[in-house]
């Protein structure tokens, strides 16, 4: 898979997920966010969003994803 080019508001999302992850915080909104912005973003590319989401996780959380 060839590596994308996220924009940063995509990627600032992510993280803020991922923060809340690690603090057991996770709320449905930022979830729900997350979710949409990615396929938003997948349909935009014409791309999975299956790739998209890996991806991200990868980019953003690194080895953690």
């Amino acid at each position: 898979m060839a590596a994308i080019d996220f924009p940063p508001d995509l990627l600032a999302l992510e993280a803020r997920a991922w923060e809340e992850i690690q603090a057991g915080a996770l709320t449905v909104e930022t979830a729900q966010a997350v979710h949409e912005a990615v396929s938003a973003f997948a349909a935009e590319g014409g791309l999975r969003r299956i790739d998209v989401e890996l991806g991200l996780k990868e980019q953003v959380r690194g080895a953690a994803a």
